[in-house]
């Protein structure tokens, strides 16, 4: 429902930041569902002083309804994205070219290196361009498309890198399938990785010190 509304004083803009932001919250924390009409009525309810037009009882109960289903749904979500990951490196582990290690990782090799270089330790910092991926190929960082390598201690990235980095040759570059337990796990991570992500690297040891 679009209501038209004049905003030209200061107050009425002031006040429909405030619905804005109220909003922007909802949209951001709310359920499926939401019923805008009801939480408009219950905000004019609030300002004007006026009784609930139902008991706080049936309230809470809805709260806890709603965080039930809430609930659940994630539980759903959480258990078709662990699955989906789990078939994907199952699927993935049968090709020839693919070494799956006793952690559960596992890689490709997509250029050796030098064999005769030094490889990195628990101690090195390395240098290194990398593409990481979803399993359904969507991008979600890459050092080549910024053009800009990166530099970071070996034990200062995920378990997954930490582990396949102290294998790689210098100069090698290998594409890395990380389980979520040797990526960013049950929580995640800020930047957009959603939590019990399979993750997909192309890594290139640049430079080992």
């Amino acid at each position: 429902m679009t209501t038209t509304i004049s905003l030209e004083t200061v107050e009425a803009r002031a006040s429909y930041g405030i619905g804005r932001q109220m909003g922007d919250q909802l949209a951001r924390n709310g359920f499926e569902d939401v019923e805008l009409a009801a939480v408009i009525a219950g905000l004019e309810d609030a300002f004007t002083g006026q009784d609930l037009k139902i008991t706080a009882e049936q309230i809470q109960e809805a709260f806890t309804e709603i965080s039930r289903r809430m609930r659940e749904a994630e539980e759903a979500r959480t258990a078709a994205l662990v699955e989906e990951g789990k078939q994907f490196l199952i699927d993935n582990g049968t090709r020839d070219e693919v070494v799956v290690l006793d952690s559960g990782l596992q890689y490709e090799v997509l250029e050796a290196g030098d064999a005769e270089a030094e490889k990195a330790t628990r101690e090195s910092t390395v240098k290194t361009h990398y593409h990481g991926t979803f399993i359904n190929g969507q991008v979600f960082d890459s050092s080549y498309q910024r053009g800009q390598p990166i530099e970071f201690p070996v034990t200062g990235v995920i378990k997954g890198w930490t582990e396949a980095l102290q294998l790689m040759n210098p100069g090698a570059k290998w594409r890395l399938y990380v389980p979520y337990h040797l990526a960013y796990g049950e929580q995640g991570s800020p930047g957009g990785i959603p939590p019990y992500s399979t993750l997909i690297f192309d890594v290139e040891l640049i430079e080992v010190r």
